[in-house]
């Protein structure tokens, strides 16, 4: 395999480009953001994904605007936390947010919540915040079939993303194929199980008749179903690897075979949980 390409784009329903790959920030602290950006733009990646919840926007809005990579090129995503839900709360914690990270390209509401009942005034105010031009655009994240269509009935914006849980032990089939019927992308997070994938011999053979990484393999078979991966890493070598997996190709067979391992495993909360 020839070394790092460039991470192509795909087009959001608004037609904003974003990468089809990003790199997740969940529980990166402070003190590594500087490095964990530095190897991370070096290795090819455009797209961040932050929350308030990580706890590291300020942190990531300090390496990007010392980074030797124009903003321009940049895709940063955060989200709207369950506890800033609600109309007047998400403009706040909006601008909150942009203080830190400096520009915000994708918004997304966290966790629907359900139980708050308050997802319908975060997203009409997601909506004042794009048509301001304060975002470029606005999503979702962790809805499930029900919310999406209670959104739909009162959205004048279609989602750009719903950024769920997704991986070879949890394909989510019937909610990616509500995705592509709605013009929604799918973003996945934990998108190698968080490990739990390592020890399946398919994707072990699969990494070997390829010679990548079975964490390669995982991602190619994200990207051949249209799904944008968001992988994380600490380990400057595995940064490389998960970003180099654009010059090769798995067959339908070999996509059928690793979507077989789907046993609607979660390794993280069901989003009706989450409150």
């Amino acid at each position: 395999m020839t070394s790092l390409a460039t991470v192509p784009s795909v087009t959001l329903n608004n037609t904003v480009t974003m990468p089809a790959l990003g790199f997740g920030l969940f529980t990166i602290p402070d003190e590594d953001m500087g490095s964990t950006v530095s190897h991370a733009l070096s290795a090819g990646y455009r797209a961040f994904d932050t929350a308030p919840m990580y706890g590291n926007e300020a942190s990531l809005g300090a390496a990007l605007a010392r980074a030797d990579v124009d903003r321009d090129e940049i895709f940063v995503t955060t989200k709207i936390s369950n506890e800033d839900q609600g109309y007047q709360q998400t403009l706040d914690a909006f601008e909150a947010s942009a203080a830190k990270l400096g520009r915000i390209d994708l918004c997304l509401i966290h966790w629907p919540a359900p139980s708050r009942g308050q997802y319908l005034e975060t997203w009409r105010a997601l909506e004042k915040l794009y048509y301001d031009g304060r975002v470029r655009a606005i999503g979702v994240s962790n809805f499930q079939p029900e919310q999406l269509e209670r959104l739909a009935e009162i959205a004048t914006i279609t989602p750009a993303v719903n950024q769920i849980e997704l991986h070879p032990l949890l394909t989510q089939s019937a909610l990616t194929d509500l995705h592509r019927s709605m013009g929604i992308r799918t973003q996945a997070w934990a998108p190698l199980a968080r490990g739990h994938l390592n020890d399946r011999a398919l994707l072990a053979a699969l990494a070997a008749r390829h010679r990548v990484s079975v964490a390669q393999i995982v991602l190619r078979w994200h990207l051949q179903i249209g799904t944008i991966p968001l992988p994380k890493s600490s380990a400057v070598h595995r940064m490389r690897q998960n970003a180099n997996v654009f010059d090769f190709r798995l067959s339908a067979a070999e996509m059928d075979a690793i979507s077989a391992l789907n046993r609607d495993q979660r390794t993280g909360p069901h989003p009706d949980d989450v409150d």
